[in-house]
C-alpha cells in the first residue's frame, strides 16, 4: 500500500509544559483562563499522594522525572512548571529544576514558590501574609524559604487540611475571609493564597481593591512567570501582578 502524500508544517513559537498533581482539580481550569487555546501548553501529572504530607511529598520526588518525561519528546520547551508550591518548598527549588531536566529539554524551569518570589520582588512586597490550607509540617518550612529570600511572613492563617479532595472544594468566600482576617490582624504589604489547588482566581481582585493590597496565588504567580520566562502574552489578566 502507498501512503498518501502529506506535508509537515514547522511549529514556531513558544511552547510551555505544565507538571500538575494527580489530585489537583484546580490549576488547569485556571490555565485555561490565563493561556489562549492556540497557545502551546502541555500538561502532564505526577503521582501524588490524596493528602499532602511530607511523606507523599517526598514520594513524589521519586516520581518526578517520570512525570516531565511524559511531555511530548523532541520538543525544546520555553518553560516547564511543577506546580505544587508546597512540594517545591519541600524538595527545593533548584533539585525540582534539576529532577524536570533529567527528563524534559527546558530552558527554564519554575514552580509556585520561586515564581511568587519572583512576583513579591516585582511589585515590592517584603511583608507578606500567607493563607494556605497546609498542616504545620508544611507550613513552617514554607516561611523559611520565603525568609531565605528576605520576605518576611509575619503571619500565616492556615485552614489545617490536607486532603486534597477537601482542599479543591474550599469556597473562594472561605478564602476571601481568610485574606481579610489575617490582613486585619497584622501589618503586611501583600497576601499570598498558596496552593494550587485553591480556587483563587475570582476572588483576588476584589481582595486587591478591598484590603488595598496586592494579592498573590500559587496559579496566578506560576502563569505569570511562565509567560514572562516563554515570552507570551496571558489572555487574560489577574490583579496588580500583571501590570508590573
Amino acid at each position: 500500500m502507498t501512503g498518501f502524500p502529506y506535508e509537515v508544517e514547522a511549529r514556531d513559537g513558544p511552547v510551555m509544559g505544565l507538571i500538575v498533581l494527580r489530585a489537583d482539580e484546580t490549576i488547569e481550569q485556571d490555565f485555561r483562563r490565563f493561556f489562549a487555546p492556540d497557545q502551546r501548553l502541555h500538561v502532564t501529572r505526577v503521582v501524588s499522594g490524596d493528602a499532602l504530607t511530607p511523606d507523599s511529598i517526598a514520594m513524589m520526588e521519586q516520581r518526578l522525572p517520570e512525570a516531565a518525561g511524559l511531555l511530548p519528546a523532541g520538543i525544546a520547551f520555553d518553560a516547564v512548571g511543577y506546580a505544587c508550591t508546597s512540594g517545591t518548598t519541600l524538595i527545593g527549588a533548584d533539585r525540582v529544576a534539576e529532577l524536570v531536566r533529567s527528563s524534559a529539554e527546558a530552558r527554564g524551569v519554575t514552580d509556585p514558590l520561586s515564581a511568587t518570589i519572583a512576583a513579591a520582588k516585582a511589585l515590592g512586597i517584603a511583608r507578606m501574609g500567607i493563607v494556605s490550607p497546609y498542616i504545620a509540617s508544611v507550613t513552617g518550612p514554607m516561611e523559611a524559604a520565603f525568609a531565605q529570600a528576605g520576605i518576611t511572613v509575619p503571619r500565616t492563617l492556615s485552614f489545617g487540611e490536607e486532603i486534597e479532595a477537601r482542599v479543591a472544594r474550599i469556597t473562594p468566600q472561605s478564602i476571601a475571609q481568610a485574606a481579610h482576617t489575617l490582613a486585619g490582624e497584622v501589618a503586611v504589604d501583600g497576601v499570598f493564597l498558596s496552593c494550587t489547588n485553591l480556587r483563587t482566581l475570582d476572588v483576588i481582585e476584589d481582595l486587591e481593591a478591598t484590603l488595598g493590597l496586592p494579592v498573590l496565588s500559587s496559579n496566578q504567580a506560576l502563569a505569570w512567570h511562565m509567560a514572562r520566562l516563554s515570552g507570551v502574552q496571558v489572555s487574560v489578566p489577574c490583579g496588580r501582578l500583571f501590570a508590573v
